[in-house]
């Protein structure tokens, strides 16, 4: 399904819910069920389903999830079924449903293979040490040595679709995707070509996870830079 039929669908699904509501069973007031309509995109239990737009949400740290329905509901994140979900739920609640996706430990599907030596060659080369001569940090200097993620609000970079990682770098490269100033992402994201975003998700989709994929708890080092979606403190 793609992303504007899968919104379609989510709205139309809700709009039906709501009709359905009075003369429906009752079904337990869990948190499990109050997010159900996350996984007519996400897949069961947030694991992501085989169109390669929408993205794992199992298992991603609570301040990243958090971080990103703000931006939906605040209008940095464009996505219709995204924003008719989140446009009236309080700071409070969206913590309350980012925490139950980032409880979930659930096992991840096999990384698709690499397609092109070269483009993976290149990919590694960001990934893992960067470009200092355009001021590009590896990802490992903020994602983690092993690219799950840092606690509280830094995601992992493993177990994604590579159209989906396409599709978010362009979308920060060309501003279509923001965040909370400063906007680390979009900074870098502009610094790379269009080749080396290729590149890059081609070779993070690749890439197995390791057993344990949880997030680590903290970098050896402060963040590269500042980014305004981090605590003040992570950054140099």
């Amino acid at each position: 399904m793609s992303a504007p039929a899968c919104s379609r669908a989510v709205v139309a699904a809700a709009g039906l819910g709501l009709a359905a509501w009075a003369a429906a069973a009752p079904v337990p007031d869990t948190l499990a069920e109050r997010t159900r309509p996350c996984t007519a995109c996400h897949g069961e239990q947030g694991r992501a389903t085989r169109d390669g737009f929408f993205p794992r949400i199992a298992g991603k740290p609570a301040g990243y999830l958090f971080n990103q329905l703000v931006n939906f509901r605040d209008g940095r994140r464009a996505n219709q079924a995204m924003t008719f979900l989140v446009k009236d739920l309080t700071d409070a609640y969206l913590l309350e449903m980012a925490g139950h996706f980032a409880a979930l430990d659930l096992p991840y599907p096999p990384a698709v293979p690499v397609r092109s030596a070269a483009e993976a060659a290149r990919g590694e080369a960001l990934a893992l040490r960067g470009d200092p001569a355009r001021r590009l940090p590896a990802c490992t200097a903020c994602h983690g040595e092993r690219l799950t993620g840092v606690l509280p609000a830094v995601p992992g970079l493993l177990g994604l679709p590579r159209d989906y990682l396409v599709g978010q770098l362009g979308a920060w490269r060309t501003g279509q995707r923001r965040a909370a100033e400063p906007d680390c992402m979009a900074e870098l994201a502009q610094r790379l070509t269009g080749d080396d975003l290729v590149a890059l998700a081609t070779w993070l989709a690749a890439r197995p996870l390791p057993s344990d994929a949880k997030p680590a708890a903290a970098l050896p080092e402060p963040l590269p830079m500042r980014c305004g979606s981090q605590p003040p403190a992570a950054a140099r």
